[in-house]
């Protein structure tokens, strides 16, 4: 397929009424309303980053904007299909709907390797004792797959059928768009966390932390926010996201990410320790 000329296009995220520049070999960050604006100016290189747009494969969300919520609800990973009429160029393939509300895809057998360490994707950490629960698959992360996780039980049938859990988890994401970085990816990630995991629920987001990081000699992103919520039934009203996003090439990205109610204080340290002891597997 000939690959086509530079200029605005439909946002291949699928952001309505919005056009992304094609440079011809990648897609910009930036965002315009108009078909016919001049092409964007180079943005400066983000602190702590390498320079240039890196073209970082996976948009967080077309599967999109990871996370080991036992919480609430079915999770689900997001179906991509082409955005728009118009040819587009390559990598332009996007989700309207980041954050499905039905499952599309069954387990994947996340196959562990027996080290002491719960791998998802090429992703791990040091597998946490009790009171963590044994290493589980997980399918409700609707930006990823191949997750791995851990559990601890924190209010079991506050609702009929419905239980609050601590989680920890690992897993790839979701290949997709080309245009968005790790930090892009946490944002997006926190996002869908906060508007589609608490049901009807209010959440407010208070970020803590929000740094450009490595992990085991790759780019990455971290985000910790304090979440606070009201449910019925529900003795927990606030928890810590801890969620970090990691380039593994230039073609596919991973998640970590720790969901700690605020009613188990303790299980906060063990989060942060896996956090601290991730491998990005070769």
């Amino acid at each position: 397929m000939s690959t086509p000329s530079s200029g605005w296009y439909p946002d291949p995220g699928g952001q309505r009424g919005a056009y992304r520049y094609w440079d011809g070999q990648r897609w910009s960050q930036q965002l315009s309303t108009s078909p016919s604006a001049p092409p964007p100016r180079p943005g400066p290189t983000p602190s702590g980053k390498s320079g240039g747009n890196r073209g970082v494969w996976w948009l967080v969300i077309a599967g999109a904007a990871l996370l080991a919520l036992i919480l609430v609800g079915v999770l689900a990973v997001r179906s991509m299909r082409v955005i728009g009429s118009d040819p587009l160029p390559p990598g332009s393939r996007g989700s309207q709907n980041p954050c499905p509300p039905e499952p599309t895809t069954m387990p994947s057998d996340t196959q562990q390797k027996g080290d002491g360490r719960v791998h998802g994707g090429r992703l791990s950490y040091p597998q946490l004792g009790s009171p963590w629960g044994p290493i589980e698959n997980d399918i409700r992360v609707p930006f990823g797959r191949d997750i791995a996780k851990q559990e601890v039980m924190v209010e079991d049938n506050y609702q009929p059928g419905q239980s609050w859990v601590a989680s920890v988890l690992v897993g790839e994401l979701t290949a997709g768009d080309g245009f968005y970085t790790p930090e892009n990816g946490a944002d997006i990630v926190a996002k869908c966390v906060v508007g589609v995991f608490y049901g009807d629920a209010k959440v407010t987001r208070d970020d803590k932390v929000s740094k450009a990081t490595k992990v085991d000699g790759h780019e990455a992103w971290t985000l910790e926010s304090h979440l606070t919520f009201d449910i019925d039934g529900l003795e927990t009203k606030g928890e810590l996201m801890i969620l970090t996003i990691v380039e593994i090439d230039t073609m596919r990205g991973a998640l970590y990410y720790a969901s700690i109610p605020d009613t188990t204080p303790e299980l906060v340290d063990p989060a942060r320790q896996a956090m601290a002891g991730l491998e990005v597997d070769s």
